[in-house]
């Protein structure tokens, strides 16, 4: 069996707006000949989760193959990221990954990879940033309200995150230390769950990817600020952390794919 040259694998993964050129491609490589696997590495229903539901209806349709998805969440997105190295580097096992699986985990953690060199990159799927929503019956409307309501009940309220080491978890050390206040964090398996335990009011605050955005839009929760420069077109009417007198807080975070590298993915030989 033959397979696809790098940049050619990469076009053909990342879901290139070229189908019927790509398309022919692939079927003259023959590959891919069997399922492919990406591998999520964080509960399902968070945001990297949702958009990479949606671009593998795209490969599905570019590849003429199944492409199944894994949620294999836990250690801030290292064990799935592990599964993904120990996957066969033959083009068939693709993993998710962002700021937390192949930067932070690699400070964090002692792991059995080298997220520098044991991984080869596919796509960037998104870049976004992050939105500081409160369970509903929180009775803050804005910023300096839950400062100081933050701030009148040390250690009292609990903000949701991804995992320790994740971004959400950075950014809600950061609000602490910027404002003075201090509050739980709890780690989940990914955003999905910490979304859901915030619409149920089990915890208080999250720092939520665009996950939570269908939350706020629905009146389940209500977002606070958004932790960036600008305000976002998706949430216009969320102001800013610095609109809001918190100056400089802002976080984005991207997601992309990888695969196992050996390095990199099977080459064809030259002609």
């Amino acid at each position: 069996m033959q397979f696809p040259q790098r940049r050619q694998f990469l076009h053909l993964a990342a879901g290139a707006a070229a189908l019927p050129a790509f398309s022919r491609i692939a079927r003259a490589q023959d590959y891919p000949t069997r399922p492919i696997t990406l591998v999520v590495p964080y509960a399902a229903g968070g945001g990297a989760d949702t958009v990479l539901r949606i671009i593998t209806e795209r490969m599905r349709t570019l590849l003429d193959q199944t492409i199944i998805i894994e949620n294999v969440g836990g250690a801030s997105g290292a064990i799935g990221t592990g599964r993904v190295f120990r996957a066969a580097p033959d083009g068939y096992t693709l993993g998710a990954g962002n700021w937390s699986t192949h930067v932070a985990n690699g400070v964090l953690y002692t792991l059995p990879y080298n997220v520098l060199s044991d991984f080869e990159p596919v796509a960037l799927h998104q870049i976004f940033y992050y939105v500081l929503a409160v369970r509903k019956a929180l009775l803050v409307d804005n910023l300096q309200e839950l400062i100081g309501s933050l701030k009148a009940n040390p250690h009292k309220a609990s903000l949701g995150t991804s995992g320790a080491g994740g971004q959400n978890h950075v950014a809600g050390i950061l609000f602490q230390n910027l404002t003075g206040t201090r509050f739980q964090l709890v780690p989940y398996r990914g955003a999905g769950p910490a979304n859901q335990d915030l619409i149920a009011g089990q915890i208080d605050l999250v720092f939520g990817d665009p996950s939570v955005v269908p939350a706020v839009q629905a009146g389940s929760v209500k977002a606070i600020a958004v932790a960036a420069n600008h305000r976002l077109p998706a949430v216009p009417d969320i102001p800013t952390a610095e609109e809001s007198g918190l100056a400089g807080f802002s976080f984005s975070n991207w997601a992309g794919s990888f695969i196992r590298g050996r390095a990199g993915p099977p080459r064809l030989p030259s002609s």
